[in-house]
């Protein structure tokens, strides 16, 4: 039987609703989070029109640096890129694995760059001038850590990060990073954020602090969308 007989058929069998468990940090130690199955398709219906924001498309290439635990998302990003039929390679967001991103960025040349680690950029900057390598990329996201240190060299980055349970991406107006409001409700206590699921979600989650200093902003964005927005403290 070829590979696509078995895909085919594995098509037709009966899954269970759960894709993934969610394990994410706290501000009082790790919690879990179950993930369905059509969870998981709108968070990636979501990422995909966050990405189309900037402007991927069709015959663009991307390089993705993400780590195996972070399935939750990194799934979600993936089903994005190959809805908007954007060819990718991925590179670990270890720093040990920094190797693996120049090649894919000398050999790819692509148009984004989404997940970029401080990790990644402090083993980049041994070897390479960051600035001269990533000014020229079209879209860089990178981690709020990774984020100052792109745009001090001018690479106008933009924000994604896992925040909690929750993806969080920044649009090309770069002033704030948007969630998923169907799916989550941020607030912030001290100066922290808190989450709290919404109503798109199956497993309940009440109002959790996170340990991450930022701030919620309401009201319109400058790219037109009414979702609240994150501002980490991190990132800049």
């Amino acid at each position: 039987m070829a590979r696509a007989d078995t895909l085919a058929r594995a098509r037709t069998l009966d899954r269970p609703e759960l894709a993934y468990l969610m394990r994410f940090p706290t501000a009082d130690g790790v919690r879990d989070l179950e993930l369905t199955w059509a969870e998981l398709a709108r968070d990636t219906e979501w990422a995909t029109a966050r990405l189309r924001e900037h402007g991927l498309a069709a015959g663009q290439r991307a390089l993705l640096t993400a780590s195996g635990f972070e399935g939750f998302w990194g799934h979600a990003v993936i089903g994005a890129l190959r809805t908007l039929k954007v060819p990718y390679g991925i590179a670990e967001a270890m720093g040990w694995d920094h190797r693996r991103t120049a090649v894919f960025h000398r050999e790819l040349t692509p148009h984004a760059v989404i997940g970029l680690s401080a990790e990644t950029l402090e083993g980049l900057a041994g070897m390479a001038d960051i600035g001269e390598m990533f000014r020229s990329t079209p879209v860089v996201l990178a981690r709020p850590a990774a984020v100052p240190l792109l745009r001090g060299v001018g690479v106008t980055a933009s924000v994604i990060s896992a925040v909690g349970p929750a993806l969080a991406l920044e649009c090309p107006e770069r002033s704030g990073a948007h969630v998923n409001a169907a799916a989550w409700r941020f607030g912030e206590r001290d100066g922290q954020l808190t989450v709290a699921a919404g109503e798109g979600r199956t497993s309940s989650l009440p109002e959790t602090p996170l340990g991450i200093t930022g701030r919620v902003i309401t009201g319109r964005c400058g790219c037109g969308s009414d979702t609240p927005r994150v501002l980490l403290t991190e990132a800049n």
